[in-house]
């Protein structure tokens, strides 16, 4: 922690020593100094307080840290980018005029990041967008032709996402009218304790054939068990390493769900295992379904014979320019991908994480239709 937080004011510093000189002579310097110190001081309560006793507190800071890291976050992008603007400039202006773009580029970039940061806060708090995709399966049944599939994920219901947040997801995938519901993880930051009550409308989902959960890092980092027990009470039925059979007329779906891909790290005898979560299913159904929530389960899922994963994790990156990073980790970011005969979505997620920030990859709750390839 010492250490990131030297990065921490070392970054800071170099927005100050980019910027604070060419505002020398202008009314904006002291308000931007004291912008850089307040977020320095605030943004290390992000995330470092969801459990703590004083609750009210604890959420009020990290309000506050997550807006001022997805605000420092645009300013030094934005600060970045005026430094290769200002290299190119220099050879192609006069001093005069490279001297007023100095000035004018200089009051721009906290003002255009203030405005980044108050678009990324709207798109944030709106309740997500109902995003529909269809999703071509080979040799699809004709009672599986235009199956439905709400996916929620990546909600983290915790310090900034609470009840109300909550609610109104419930209301928008009950009135898709699904034939099944799918959460693929990070649903929670924060223990069972806290957080029950903000939790409690999921009791409320509504499909024609239940709703279905697989745990994500996240339920790991907040006591997966105790949320494993917590969310069956509210009537999901959790998919650890295990698959239902769900009759469709006269099809059969296989909906099979694994732990975090992280999860032995935890917990050494929930390993993410795609293959054990088919044992003892139908030799040949219409359509294998495995809920996963992070994108690289994919390669264990196509050699399991799988047809569809469902996953989320990336939140799509969440805000630029950070989405072009996930694909360091993960195999996919967003949307309807294939991995040989696996067919791939993956959620930009209905919530947000961190800085309550969205620019570029916008929320969603997804209606997935099976239809005919």
């Amino acid at each position: 922690m010492p250490r990131l937080y030297a990065l921490l004011v070392l970054l800071h510093a170099y927005v100050a020593w980019r910027i604070a000189p060419d505002l020398a002579a202008t009314p904006v310097l002291t308000p931007f100094l004291l912008w850089l110190v307040a977020s320095v001081i605030l943004m290390p309560h992000t995330f470092g307080a969801r459990d703590a006793a004083d609750r009210a507190r604890a959420d009020r800071l990290a309000w506050a840290g997550g807006i001022a890291m997805g605000a420092f976050s645009s300013l030094l992008v934005l600060t970045l980018l005026r430094d290769i603007g200002l290299v190119v400039s220099a050879q192609l202006l006069d001093a005069a005029a490279y001297t007023g773009l100095r000035l004018q580029s200089a009051i721009a970039v906290p003002l255009l990041a203030i405005a980044l940061t108050l678009l990324g806060l709207f798109n944030a708090r709106r309740r997500a967008a109902v995003r529909n995709v269809d999703v071509p399966i080979d040799g699809l049944p004709h009672a599986l032709h235009g199956f439905t599939i709400v996916q929620i994920s990546d909600v983290h219901i915790g310090p900034t996402i609470k009840r109300g947040y909550v609610e109104a997801i419930v209301d928008a995938a009950n009135g898709l009218r699904a034939d099944m519901i799918a959460i693929t993880g990070d649903l929670v930051d924060g223990s069972v304790a806290n957080l029950r009550e903000q939790a409690s409308p999921l009791s409320r989902l509504v499909s024609c054939h239940g709703t279905f959960f697989v745990t994500g890092n996240h339920e790991y980092y907040s006591g997966a068990r105790s949320w494993v027990a917590e969310l069956r009470r509210l009537g999901m039925r959790v998919l650890m390493n295990e698959h239902v059979v769900l009759d469709v007329g006269n099809a059969t779906l296989v909906v099979a769900g694994v732990t975090d891909f992280s999860a032995e790290h935890f917990h050494g005898s929930e390993r993410s295992d795609p293959a054990r979560a088919l044992a003892g299913a139908p030799a040949s159904p219409a359509v294998k379904l495995l809920l996963a929530h992070q994108p690289r389960s994919a390669f264990a899922a196509r050699d399991a014979g799988f047809d569809l994963q469902l996953s989320g994790h990336t939140h799509g990156g969440q805000f630029l320019p950070w989405n072009f990073f996930v694909r360091l980790q993960q195999p996919f970011t967003a949307g309807l991908r294939t991995l040989g005969a696996l067919t791939v979505y993956t959620s930009r997620g209905t919530g947000y994480w961190g800085p309550p920030m969205r620019l570029g990859a916008p929320s969603e709750i997804t209606l997935l239709t099976l239809v005919r390839a």
